[in-house]
């Protein structure tokens, strides 16, 4: 005797699949943020201080008053465009490391160029110094994609070496021929004109760069959600053999995806430059690339949620000094915290589908 599925409980199927769908990469993430307090916890009593403690100095110097928050956002301003380096070549299924490389090739190349145009208006050179920034930082990482689609050559090896390379070509330009002679303890390239500085946001000490960080990930967002090009490079992500097989250019969307991480990047070194630093030098490298990249995966390669996983990890950031003084911790505890939040997340991904838990596309 034939039956028949009654049709409510084939869409109660179908509704509970969209729902594990959605709730599984906020489950994967929960469950490293539980691992990381727990092993950064045990770390802290490792060395002798009170995790209690600690945790309430990081959220105290991250986020409990006013002036907390302004050094939070500060920091998460390029976190945001840095993460993008991570995220938007991602979605055409490459894993790109490169962000610092891209940030202070971008860096650079504004501070020289504002140096340059120094007789320009103030909006104009200004807004010259951050597209030059920009695309000094795409043409940087668009390298990548050329190297993967041309070459073979792995993106995340060629990513993680050119960082190595435009560290090294800042440090040498910055103390060798782009040097100001007037920069004796701390090189750095001439400075640029105030004409050129970045405003604030009314009321705060939060310049302008958080909004345009904001911007870049909604319309990173909507590029990779509502348009075809959007869906055209998630499907060289996701089968290139496909792609190529409906007309799809595979390798204008892996340099293409490439240039726009880069640019973001890019874009992140010229605005520390124009808001923050005034000129290039040593201070521009701070790690905020190589913490894009812990923000992109505990986003799950979503742009817009890069923002709030920014603004956690730039009030991680800001808090480090709080430890510093209270209780004596280095720096670098909260690098270890990171570390271990990364650590987290890749042991996670490595045994998904060998557990309980499910298996989802990021």
């Amino acid at each position: 005797m034939q039956t028949h599925t009654p049709l409510a409980t084939v869409r109660n199927g179908r509704l509970a699949s969209q729902w594990l769908a959605t709730l599984a990469p906020l489950l994967h993430t929960a469950l490293a943020l539980a691992l990381t307090i727990a092993a950064f916890s045990l770390f802290v009593a490792f060395v002798g201080q009170n995790p209690v403690e600690v945790w309430r100095l990081l959220y105290q110097g991250a986020f409990s008053n006013a002036f907390s928050w302004q050094n939070t956002l500060l920091r998460a301003a390029p976190l945001i465009l840095t993460a993008m380096a991570v995220v938007l070549p991602a979605q055409a299924g490459l894993v790109i490391i490169g962000g610092e490389g891209a940030l202070v090739i971008g860096a650079l190349s504004a501070a020289a160029f504002g140096y340059l145009v120094n007789g320009l208006p103030g909006m104009i050179g200004l807004i010259a110094m951050l597209v030059a920034g920009a695309l000094a930082g795409g043409a940087w990482i668009a390298l990548c994609g050329w190297l993967r689609s041309e070459r073979s050559v792995n993106e995340t090896i060629s990513s993680l070496l050119l960082s190595y390379i435009a560290v090294a070509v800042f440090n040498h330009l910055v103390e060798g021929p782009l040097r100001d002679p007037a920069s004796l303890n701390k090189p750095s390239t001439p400075p640029i004109s105030s004409a050129y500085a970045m405003g604030t946001l009314p009321g705060s000490d939060v310049h302008w760069g958080l909004v345009i960080g904001i911007a870049v990930a909604v319309v990173a967002y909507l590029f990779s959600r509502s348009t075809t090009g959007g869906f055209a490079a998630r499907i060289v992500g996701g089968n290139p053999r496909a792609a190529r097989m409906v007309g799809i250019s595979v390798k204008k969307w892996l340099i293409g995806m490439c240039a726009a991480g880069g640019a973001a990047a890019g874009l992140a070194g010229a605005i520390e430059i124009s808001a923050v630093h005034g000129s290039a030098n040593a201070g521009v490298i701070a790690g905020y690339g190589n913490a894009g990249i812990l923000i992109a995966f505990i986003a799950r390669q979503n742009p817009l949620a890069v923002i709030p996983v920014a603004i956690v990890i730039g009030g991680i950031n800001a808090a480090s000094g709080l430890l510093q003084r209270r209780l004596d911790m280095p720096d670098a505890t909260v690098l270890v915290l990171q570390g271990i939040a990364f650590v987290s997340i890749l042991a996670l991904e490595a045994v998904r589908g060998k557990t309980f838990l499910p298996k989802v596309a990021p």
